[in-house]
């Protein structure tokens, strides 16, 4: 026998020490459990644990060591949580999981011909997303700003606000989570539109003719590489990109070229100069669809949250040990400042589940008492692909 192989059956051996005492830990957890459910006494106990979890920190003398055990314990504890959790009915008396289920009890079902509001003007990438996902008939109108289209919902001029969320390029587009935020919305539904950016200006115009180009700063940003090559030309930051090419065609100015979709060139009679500019060809745009009331559209399968924690040390890491120990699939997990508050920040994470789910419940009467603040945006159809999610 090798050196190695000696020890690994040390390991091996150590293994089913640690198993078995494993095993009777969670026979007595059980029997916590069975307590906690005959006294009407909550599964977490947040104070309780943390004082475990610094005893055991306590018992080991390697610095190194300490964050591992921690790390352990708050798995083990997690597992013990799960199955206390199948034992233990729990009130609805925390105000955030208060707030969870009035809302979910106050959803509604999809409405039939809604009225759909997105940012920008015809031919923008939002009104390609409102289509892809309502269809082709749906009655949709464009604003001017994103808090327009949210003040539309919150006044009834509209059922329904389609706005970007994340770019595959750019990242997270920050007003709008700090709009959900702000208006306590929900989302309900999904879809991408692929993004082909390109150079469009009046008819006769050249690539020699134009010495300023105008979009949404995302879209210049986007095409960043072409536009060096063409050092030259001033780039102008517009409201939308679609707006651009309606700002381009009624200037008459053979001088100016706006970056937007072919859809907008068509429908401002413009002539596009260069196709696919964007240095991203996979360049893709998440669109969420944004209602005043939570909806539960058939095949739900993600569930979206924004939630706060405290300002110390591990607190995030104690909210991820609980998806972890649930064997829940974490899909998206988004950090932004809370306004008037340095080095603070809100988090939005997304994860694979159906609020249907009995177990469920349970998981979030965890996450409400572990956070300080949390909220669940909607739980809705995963669409990812472009493909499907149709309202």
């Amino acid at each position: 026998m090798s050196e190695l192989d000696a020890l690994r059956d040390q390991i091996d051996g150590i293994d089913r020490e640690l198993v078995e005492l494993f095993c009777r830990r969670m026979a007595v957890t059980r029997a916590v459990g069975e307590y906690k459910q005959a006294h009407g006494i909550p599964v977490l106990d947040v104070a309780r644990e943390r004082q475990v979890l610094e005893k055991k920190r306590a018992l080991v003398d390697t610095p190194e060591l300490k964050t591992a055990v921690t790390t352990l314990y708050e798995t083990v504890m997690g597992l013990s949580r799960r199955q206390q959790r199948a034992l233990v009915r729990e009130s609805e008396d925390h105000p955030n999981f208060r707030r969870f289920a009035d809302a979910f009890a106050r959803r509604r079902e999809p409405v039939e011909r809604p009225r759909v509001v997105y940012q920008g003007e015809p031919g923008a990438y939002s009104e390609m997303a409102c289509l892809d996902f309502f269809g082709p008939g749906v009655d949709c109108e464009g604003l001017e700003q994103f808090e327009d289209t949210f003040a539309a919902l919150r006044e009834g001029r509209a059922d329904y606000a389609v706005v970007p969320i994340e770019n595959s390029s750019t990242g997270a587009i920050r007003q709008i989570y700090d709009l959900l935020t702000r208006y306590e919305f929900c989302i309900v539904g999904e879809t991408t539109v692929r993004v082909e950016h390109c150079l469009m200006a009046l008819p006769g115009a050249a690539l020699e003719d134009i010495t300023a180009v105008y979009s949404h700063e995302q879209g210049l940003f986007q095409c960043e590489r072409y536009l060096n090559a063409h050092p030259g030309w001033r780039r102008v930051p517009q409201a939308d990109t679609a707006g651009s090419a309606r700002m381009v065609a009624r200037s008459g100015d053979p001088t100016k070229a706006a970056i937007c979709s072919a859809r907008a060139a068509e429908l401002y009679g413009l002539k596009i100069l260069a196709r696919g500019i964007n240095h991203n060809s996979e360049n893709t745009t998440r669109f969420v669809v944004v209602s005043p009331r939570m909806e539960l559209r058939p095949g739900a399968d993600k569930i979206s949250t924004v939630f706060t924690v405290a300002h110390e040390a591990g607190s995030l890491h104690e909210i991820l040990t609980i998806f972890a120990a649930q064997g829940l699939n974490l899909m998206r997990l988004e950090s932004r400042p809370i306004p008037g508050h340095s080095w603070q920040y809100m988090f939005f994470l997304e994860f694979a589940g159906s609020l249907l789910d009995p177990a469920l419940e349970g998981i979030l009467h965890e996450l409400t008492q572990t956070t300080q603040d949390f909220r669940v945006l909607g739980n809705f159809p995963s669409n990812l692909d472009g493909e499907g999610g149709r309202g």
